[in-house]
């Protein structure tokens, strides 16, 4: 198997020595047996046909096992160990990014895990039977497969084996989607700004997540098959922390966070119950599956373009940005299909523009005392403070017909991004039971189905879509008695009846832990609901006082989706194309689903998309009135008329297919700014596109087209060849600067690729290329864009869509000073250049160069409207600037990073949920979970 040098990351958690002597005493006379005894080791044959022949693969790092007891956190942090599985399939899925121009067939399996179903008798590590009517054989990476005799078996083993993977991730979310995990985890600031976050995107009450529940059940026979489902699951989960607790092999980091005592094992670890995995899939749903949203931020873009034009030079400014449709984007159909969706207007209607510097945030934070008025900790937090707000994606997939492939059948090569954590988000799982036949990953707390895997002969998969299902509203305020109205009042006029707000208050509070310093605090996190959603801000409309607020049409159903789920797994249920569209149009969240077996592929794009009143701007907040409402709506229970199952995306057999949260097809309307002529997906699409036109195609050239994409910086590739072209439209005669657009063309043309010089060499060949682009981009951006704008629409756009996102999270914002967006500021995520003004920039230097463009900006911006030469002088200038930054201006350093090491700089870390952490790997722009599917048979 190839090997990579992994570099370790900084640790993080510091403990003071005698903390550690007293837990690390603790912890040994606490060590007991594990929970889950091995039997004798046999072969766990397949419980169901399996029609893969060998032909499918999966990896999903850093590794399966997510459970460290105090003892094994307190020996990672001392020497270094970790605990068997914690990290197995990072290194093979570290080392594709330099194996992979070789690659063959035969080689996948250093690369991948075997996905076939049930574990040959050499690669069983345990076998267990928490109860009688189930058995989870482990294989030799840890991954739990699960056979039960009873359905209930089936989901009892599959809730015991999650929680002996990922009890503390599931306890942690459970507690976010509450918005209460600084009471749990501690008051570290990261934990307070993701428990105020969610709060702000999904807050219920109990008795709100019970009723989802409720309304599960009475969804016919699959509804009160899917409860009792759900009610298995929990009960495995249940036994599993009775038992560990018991044996005191329960995660370490209830120890560290108080929870348990680390001598006595006095305390306790809370059982699950349904409410909580409503809590964990309304995390999921607010994380992956929305879209929308953004209307006001488009509105002030508006508002500045007219400023700054006038109205209908500034209309067509505004929209020619907002690309909403635009001609050049890459489409996942490309083959002319149209599913008109949420396309602006011609005529708006009911459009609430707000007054300029009316707008300001809903006061979220209430009664705060102690740290509780800190913005900063010492402690770093349990999650990234900014994992909701922070923009998703990095999903991809690339499906081939068999019209193009060696072999005659389809191949796939897919999987979803959901970052990178340790332990992971997901983990990987075979369900085996009456009913029930999937192999794949699921998210943790939620994994008594496979939510993206393989059947016995075809496999799924998502990418997210984040098409517009959330609208914003400007709701008149109003007083019941009477009195002026202000923007703090606290009732809406809904149909012309003075309604008070819905409050929702979650009150959290904390104290200072072995894992979390933060001293005492707490505050109430106030959340205001209105008949049509959730308050976000509030501001004026033609001077008269407003709030404007969210209406997602997934709000309160998160759990719906479950059925759709449970249809996915089922073997009886999908079978074929036609079926696998009927169980996913039963997902109402956004995404793109895919599909393959040996015959067919197929794809359908999923989600509750709302009818909206003729006339209304998806991309503007409307009035708050009944003419401007969703068709059909009811806000009882937040229902509307949706677009029937026909007008979404969708297609079977297409030569190719390719997604990278890219644009869906002709006419389907872009929920947010940069669909535009430079997409990630274009590095999928032209790879994919000249594979089927050899022909030939195998899964390891199709995977070979995935991890070129991965290493490729998309500037480099898809507008460094404009920017070239402006400069060498006359002689450079500057000598360095001369030597650096060398130094560029050298680099562009051995593929514009982020690589090591060699494996394990910790540093880049075209090193010198590479952060001269880094340095450059924001000060190019800035230079060609700012003048032509002015300083109130650059800002405003700046606000819409972010200038860059580098791989290593920096060379952010604007060069001339202004905002930064938090999805640019973001370190070691891999996921990089799905946002920035990519097309902007693409197709303002095609138009100064005199070259087609189809759907161009409304105005020429690169030197100021001055042509080829006065743009050209801006190229030079910025380009002389970028040359001068030092290696430790561009890549400044972090906690676990020197400042100038480029390397380092882009790397991925696994973000570390809890006490353990894993080794740095190299950049990779690709899924986390990742299958590579090929079935030469069907039943």
């Amino acid at each position: 198997m190839p090997s990579r040098a992994l570099r370790p990351p900084r640790r993080r958690l510091r403990f003071p020595a005698a903390a550690i002597a007293a837990l690390l005493a603790g912890a040994l006379l606490a060590a007991a047996p594990g929970a889950a005894t091995a039997s004798a080791v046999k072969a766990l044959p397949a419980a169901a046909p399996d029609y893969c022949g060998g032909q499918c693969n999966d990896i999903l790092p850093p590794g399966e096992n997510g459970n460290a007891t105090l003892a094994d956190i307190l020996a990672n942090k001392v020497f270094g160990t970790r605990p068997a599985n914690t990290d197995s399939q990072l290194g093979p899925y570290s080392a594709l990014a330099s194996g992979y121009p070789n690659l063959t067939n035969a080689q996948l399996g250093n690369f991948f895990n075997d996905a076939s179903f049930g574990v040959p008798a050499n690669q069983v590590a345990s076998t267990s039977s928490p109860r009688s009517d189930v058995t989870i054989v482990r294989d030799n990476t840890g991954i739990p497969h699960v056979t039960g005799t009873t359905r209930s078996g089936t989901e009892f083993g599959a809730g015991y084996a999650a929680a002996q993977d990922r009890l503390w991730v599931m306890d942690l979310f459970r507690h976010v989607g509450r918005g209460e995990l600084s009471g749990f985890a501690g008051g570290a600031a990261a934990n307070r700004q993701l428990e105020q976050s969610f709060w702000q995107a999904a807050p219920y009450t109990e008795d709100e997540l019970q009723q989802q529940i409720t309304n599960v059940a009475a969804d016919g026979p699959r509804g009160q098959q899917a409860l009792a489902d759900a009610q298995a699951y929990v009960d495995g989960i249940n036994a599993y922390i009775t038992q560990a607790y018991d044996n005191r092999t329960f995660p370490g980091e209830y120890d560290l966070t108080g929870h348990v005592n680390a001598i006595t094992n006095a305390g306790s670890i809370q059982p699950f119950q349904l409410t909580d995995l409503v809590a964990l899939a309304s995390v999921i749903g607010a994380l992956f599956g929305s879209g929308g949203g953004g209307q006001v931020q488009s509105a002030l873009v508006k508002e500045a373009a007219d400023a700054r034009y006038g109205t209908a030079l500034g209309d067509q400014v505004w929209q020619s940005l907002r690309e909403a449709n635009d001609p050049e984007a890459v489409t996942t159909l490309h083959d002319g299909q149209s599913f008109p969706y949420a396309l602006p207007p011609s005529d708006p209607q009911g459009v609430a523009l707000p007054d300029a510097g009316s707008v300001v945030p809903e006061q979220l934070i209430y009664n705060a005392t102690g740290s509780a008025t800190s913005s900063t900790t010492k402690a770093a937090g349990v999650l990234p403070g900014n994992l909701l707000t922070a923009k998703h994606g990095m999903s991809n997939a690339l499906l081939v017909s068999g019209k193009y492939t060696a072999s005659g059948n389809p191949v796939a090569v897919m999987g979803p991004q959901t970052g990178y954590f340790a332990p992971q988000l997901l983990m990987l799982e075979e369900l085996q039971g009456p009913g029930i036949s999937a192999r794949g990953a699921a998210f943790a707390g939620l994994s008594f189905y496979v939510e993206l895997g393989r059947g016995q002969d075809y496999a799924w998969s998502a990418t997210s879509a984040g098409q517009d299902i959330t609208d914003t509203y400007a709701v008149p305020l109003c007083t019941a008695d009477g009195s002026p109205v202000t923007l703090a009042a606290q009732s809406y006029l809904y149909h012309g009846v003075c309604t008070p707000f819905d409050k929702l208050v979650q009150t959290d509070a904390w104290s200072p832990t072995t894992a979390d310093s933060t001293p005492t605090g707490s505050y109430s996190l106030v959340m205001y609901r209105s008949d049509y959603g959730l308050v976000t801000s509030r501001g004026t409309v033609g001077g008269k006082p407003v709030a404007f607020t969210s209406l997602r049409s997934s709000y309160d159903h998160e759990v719906d989706s479950i059925i759709g789920f449970q249809m996915l797994n089922d073997p009886g249920s999908v079978h074929d194309p036609a079926s696998f569209q009927q169980a996913t149009q039963n997902i109402n969240y956004t995404f793109n689903w895919f599909y393959a077996d040996s015959q067919h592929i197929a794809y359908y794009n999923s989600g509750d998309n709302p009818v909206r009143a003729p006339g209304v701007d998806p991309g503007l907040p409307v009035l708050a009135q009944p003419a401007y409402e969703w068709q059909g709506f009811d806000p009882t229970d937040n229902t509307a008329q949706y677009t029937p199952p026909a007008q979404h995306p969708q297609g079977v057999d297409q030569d190719y297919y390719i997604s990278w949260n890219n644009k869906q097809a002709q006419d389907y309307g872009s929920a947010g700014f940069g669909d535009g002529s430079v997409h990630r997906a274009n590095l999928l699409d032209s790879r994919v596109k000249a594979l089927v036109a050899r022909g030939g195609v195998t899964r390891a050239s199709l995977t070979q087209a995935m991890a070129d994409a991965a290493v490729t910086d998309l500037r480099g590739e898809d507008v460094l060849p404009e920017l070239l072209k402006v400069i060498n439209s006359a002689p450079v005669t500057d000598p360095q600067l001369a030597s650096v657009v060398s130094e560029l063309q050298s680099w562009q043309a051995a593929g514009s690729k982020r690589v090591e010089s060699s494996p394990g060499s910790q540093a880049y060949a075209n090193a010198a290329a590479i952060q001269v682009l880094d340095a450059w981009w924001p000060l190019v951006a800035d230079g060609v864009m700012h003048p032509g704008l002015g300083d109130q629409l650059f800002t405003a756009l700046t606000g819409a869509l972010q200038i860059n996102e580098s791989p290593s999270g920096g060379q952010t914002g604007a060069a001339s000073g202004g905002p930064v967006d938090a999805n640019e500021s973001i370190p070691h995520k891999g996921s990089s250049f799905q946002f920035g003004w990519w097309s902007y920039l693409d197709k303002d230097l095609r138009s100064v160069l005199g070259e087609p463009v189809a759907g161009p900006l409304a105005q020429q911006f690169c030197g100021a409207g001055g042509g080829l030469t006065a743009c050209r002088t801006v190229l030079l200038n910025t380009l002389q600037e970028a040359a001068a930054e030092s290696a430790s201006q561009v890549y400044p350093g972090d906690g676990d990073c020197a400042a100038g090491d480029q390397w380092c700089a882009d790397t991925i870390i696994q973000r570390p949920l809890g006490g353990v952490t894993d080794n740095k790997i190299s950049w990779q722009n690709r899924p986390t979970y990742q299958q590579v599917v090929e079935f030469p048979s069907h039943r």
